[in-house]
């Protein structure tokens, strides 16, 4: 007779190590295991360039989605920093569009200087709409799932038809009339989308509201020490509650159970097989893969569309604009990425071809927290950057991943590089080995790393953060066809980025239920 938990966790990423930290604490016993070596999932920190003393956040970068009720409930000795600028958008013409969340004189001369002055009041009101909407969405994520009705009541009438009736597009076209300001609102409902900002049916929208009520405030913070902080707090709390955490652990396949336990099956590195019963099996991983451990059809396969580089900086680059580049990649740095720019890219990708100037957002960590660093590198001046690009979707680069991920690259970089006084390479540190300090991810190497399906960061496209169905009403947003079967992970309902929300919602379902 094998050994029977309370709850098996499959997958040891940020939402697996939430739902195992919540379990344990409250009592309950608790494996949770994970295919690779190590803890943390898309939220891991490394030191990717051989010889270099810089942790970099190697998937994910930024912290919105996390509620400061997780923070609080398991106690995590987790710092998050406010970064002070919130964009900064160059122009053709060797300007640029500052958002300083500081100084509103020095953000209404930048609107006034890139021909936008008129769209200030507009912003500033769309800014005091969007604040008000997460003030009131936003707690309800750690609660049972509204009803649609509800939901709508909680949005008003106006905000339902702007933010779920409407595409985002439309919303933006009518608030802004400068091209620039629409691009840069939009971004948010394109980033890991492939979609036009005017597709309906809501999955732009659904991935603006996300990014738009993070905390309640909708803002974006650095982790301290690295997204692998994240991981690391999640994993000191689920370790102090009891939880036994096994790495190098592949999970085979899962019997739902029907009226008994359910059972895990799950091999060590060495090949040796285990079968354990579960009370509950939380699965912190992609909905398809967790079908295909119940040897099911997942269906299609959902896309990503992003690119993600990571790159270690001798010194940070000098802009066209002349702005000071530490004020300028302190935020989020929108390269390309006009309303105009985003759609001609979608367009060229949707053709089957890399975009010829991809949008593309970058920021630097190490100016808002250098302890990634080694003194070494903060004594010298070396800084990291992150870029994330838009519109490069998996299909891109299934036929010829190599080839496709060198020519995406080359694209990326050439994009940047239009907007700088000086190539990106020139300012590249080298590793022992006198490479480059670059690192490039495609959504085929997230899949291949991660355990991404189609490299989608958000496992499959979002969900409205409320129930779509009478069935879901006060639900957790987790549950699936199979009563011991529990989604965890970010394609749950309210899943998303990270955020631990579907890693406490499947906890609480399970200790609603015991």
């Amino acid at each position: 007779m094998h050994a029977t938990y309370d709850a098996v966790i499959v997958g040891g990423g940020h939402n697996g190590l939430t739902a195992a930290a919540y379990l344990a604490r409250a009592g309950r016993s608790v494996l949770l295991l994970e295919r690779a070596d190590h803890l943390g999932g898309a939220t891991l920190s490394a030191r990717v360039f051989p010889g270099v003393d810089a942790n970099v956040s190697r998937y994910s970068y930024l912290v919105s989605l996390l509620p400061r009720q997780v923070r609080d409930e398991l106690g995590l000795d987790l710092r998050l920093r406010r970064r002070r600028v919130s964009s900064w958008t160059p122009t053709a013409d060797g300007g640029g569009l500052l958002v300083d969340t500081a100084d509103d004189a020095a953000t209404a001369e930048s609107f006034a200087s890139v021909g936008a002055a008129a769209d200030l009041p507009a912003w500033r009101a769309f800014g005091a709409r969007t604040g008000a909407l997460a003030a009131r969405l936003f707690p309800t994520v750690t609660e049972p799932l509204l009803s649609a009705a509800d939901a709508r009541r909680l949005l008003g009438e106006d905000d339902w038809r702007d933010v779920v009736e409407r595409p985002v597009g439309e919303l933006v076209e009518a608030t802004f009339g400068s091209d620039l300001v629409r691009g840069i609102v939009l971004t948010d409902a394109l980033i890991g989308t492939f979609a036009r900002a005017h597709e309906p049916g809501g999955r732009p929208n659904r991935c603006w509201l996300y990014h738009v009520i993070g905390g309640g405030t909708g803002d974006w913070d650095v982790p301290v020490g690295g997204m692998g902080a994240v991981a690391g707090a999640l994993e000191a709390a689920a370790r102090a509650g009891g939880a036994e955490l096994v790495t190098s652990a592949g999970v085979t396949a899962v019997d739902p159970g029907g009226g008994g336990p359910a059972e895990v099956v799950w091999t060590e590195a060495d090949g040796a097989e285990h079968r354990v019963g579960a009370r509950h099996v939380l699965a912190a991983c992609a909905p398809a893969v967790l079908d295909r451990l119940l040897g099911r059809d997942p269906g299609p396969a959902p896309e990503g569309s992003q690119l993600k580089l990571n790159m270690l900086l001798t010194r940070l680059p000098r802009l066209r604009s002349g702005i000071d580049p530490r004020v300028a990649f302190a935020g989020t740095f929108h390269v390309h990425e006009s309303a105009t720019e985003l759609e001609a890219a979608y367009q060229q990708a949707a053709a089957g071809r890399v975009p010829d100037l991809p949008p593309v957002e970058t920021y630097c960590h190490s100016l808002t927290d250098d302890s990634i660093l080694g003194p070494v590198l903060r004594a010298s001046g070396h800084h990291t950057l992150t870029a994330f690009g838009l519109h490069m979707p998996a299909r891109l680069f299934t036929a010829d991943p190599d080839g496709a991920r060198e020519a995406a690259l080359a694209a990326t970089l050439r994009s940047i590089d239009s907007v700088l006084a000086e190539p990106l390479a020139d300012c590249l540190a080298r590793d022992q080995d006198g490479a480059p300090c670059l690192e490039v991810r495609s959504p085929v190497d997230l899949e291949s790393e991660v355990g991404l399906p189609g490299g989608h960061i958000f496992h499959r496209d979002l969900a409205w953060p409320w129930a779509e169905r009478d069935d879901e009403v006060g639900t957790w947003g987790v549950e699936t066809a199979d009563r011991r079967v529990l989604l965890a992970g970010a394609g749950a309902r309210r899943g998303g980025g990270v955020s631990g929300i579907p890693g406490r919602s499947a906890a609480m379902a399970v200790l609603g239920t015991t």
